[in-house]
């Protein structure tokens, strides 16, 4: 459970960073991070990739998920 909170936030934040913006707090981190790692390991299995399961695969996930969800989010918001 603790891992998936720091998870969710550290992936959230980088997510942020990545897209351009800065972290956009503590609980909005965790819940990107959160949502990032669903899409990503929807969309990572709809492109057939499979990760050996560790903490960090568990991050690039989310990560992509995350940025995933922020680009459409900023693309709806125009």
């Amino acid at each position: 459970m603790i891992e998936a909170i720091i998870t969710g936030i550290l992936a959230g934040f980088i997510a942020a960073k990545l897209t351009g913006g800065e972290g956009k707090g503590c609980w909005i981190d965790l819940f990107l991070g959160l949502i990032g790692g669903v899409v990503g390991n929807w969309l990572l299995g709809l492109l057939g990739i499979h990760w050996e399961p560790s903490w960090f695969s568990n991050i690039g996930t989310a990560v992509i998920g995350a940025v995933v969800v922020l680009w459409l989010w900023n693309k709806l918001n125009k």
